[in-house]
Order: C-alpha cells, then sequence, then structure tokens
C-alpha cells in the first residue's frame, strides 16, 4: 500500500475478504445515492474503475448503463458536491458519445459528464484489453488477450492506443496520476499510462 495514503476506502457491494491496515471496506447500495456520497465525503482522491458485462445483465442496457453510467457519474458529481479535489476514471480507448457502438458511446457520455462537474483534477484512463488474471473465468477475453498480445508489436503510430495493456498498470498509472494531482482534464492511452506507471515503479523502489 504506497505510503502517500493514510487510508484507502473501497466502496463494495458486498463483503469482501481483503485485509490491510490502511484499508476500510465500506458496504454500500450504489442504488442509493446518499450511501454513495457519505462514503465518499472526507476523500482526497477518488478512484473509479466500476463496470460489467453483458453476460452479467443479460443484455439488459438499461441494467448496463446503470453501472456504468450511474455509478461513476454519480461518484464524480458526490466527488465536487464533498469538495474532492481528485477524481481518476477508469474508462476506455476509443470511447466518443457519437459512436454507434453501444459501450464505446456509453463510455464516451460518461467522460463528456464527468467533466462538466468543478473538480480540480480529472484524470481518464482510456486502456484497450486489460491483461492479468480474473476471478472469473471468461475464456473469450482471454482469446483476446493472446492474440492483442501477439499483433502488438505491430500497432505503431495512431494504432499504438489499442496495445493491450497490465491491469497493475493502470493502476499504478492512476497512483502517480493521483500523486501529481495536476489541474484539469487529462486523457491517458496507452503510452502515457506505461509512462506513469513506470515513474511510479521507480519511485517505488
Amino acid at each position: 500500500m504506497d505510503d502517500a495514503f493514510e487510508t484507502v476506502r473501497a466502496l463494495v457491494r458486498r463483503p469482501v475478504t481483503f485485509k490491510h491496515p490502511k484499508m476500510e471496506m465500506k458496504l454500500v447500495n450504489f442504488d442509493d445515492p446518499e450511501s454513495v456520497k457519505l462514503a465518499i465525503d472526507g476523500s482526497d482522491a477518488v478512484f473509479c474503475a466500476v463496470g460489467t458485462i453483458q453476460k452479467k445483465v443479460k443484455g439488459n442496457k438499461g441494467a448496463y448503463r446503470k453501472v456504468d453510467y450511474d455509478i461513476p457519474v454519480n461518484a464524480a458529481r458526490f466527488c465536487a458536491e464533498t469538495d474532492c479535489r481528485n477524481f481518476l476514471l477508469v474508462s476506455s480507448v476509443g470511447a466518443n458519445s457519437s459512436a454507434s457502438n453501444f459501450y464505446l458511446k456509453l463510455k464516451g457520455e460518461v467522460e463528456e459528464a464527468v467533466q462538466k462537474f468543478p473538480i480540480r483534477s480529472i484524470s481518464i484512463f482510456q486502456p484497450s484489453i486489460l491483461l492479468g488474471n480474473r476471478q472469473e473465468s471468461r475464456p473469450g477475453e482471454k482469446l483476446g488477450q493472446a492474440v492483442m498480445s501477439f499483433f502488438s508489436f505491430m500497432m505503431l503510430g495512431q494504432w499504438e492506443k489499442y496495445r493491450p495493456i497490465e491491469a497493475e498498470n493502470v493502476a499504478k498509472a492512476m497512483i502517480e496520476a493521483a500523486k501529481r494531482n495536476e489541474a484539469g482534464v487529462s486523457i491517458h492511452t496507452y503510452e502515457s499510462m506505461r509512462q506513469l506507471a513506470r515513474t511510479y515503479s521507480k519511485k517505488s523502489e
């Protein structure tokens, strides 16, 4: 756990077994905005990496939007309302509110909504496929990871942002960005996330 943070408060829907002296687990009802706002209140930085998949919501786009739009946008709103000065969001490469693809359109809408709030520092991370182990089995995603990793070296120039990236590196990049707390809106794709992650790793050695 990074020494720059005295306490890490995790907002969870159900109890988790992970424990650490600095970790606070806050069981919240994301359908109850006041519950979320109370859990965020007093924070110096809010990290939002929430997301679901079509399989979990059984193809229900309304339910999908409730998770991937409502939760991050409400989190940003409460961040502003409680004077938290640093909001960090995991979005997606290709996010665009004008996209025909439902997922990319939704991510673009979230990015636009978040940027309207009066928060001093907003950092948006746009990874492509995330590499790393998951607790749940996703055979299709594992195949995608393997294929994208194989062709990664060919993704140059404008295609570089589509390279797969380790989820751990995205996390490191977010922590480094939070420490910098730079004013304004910052959009991070593959290379800037890698640079932030490297900087964080060097400082942690």
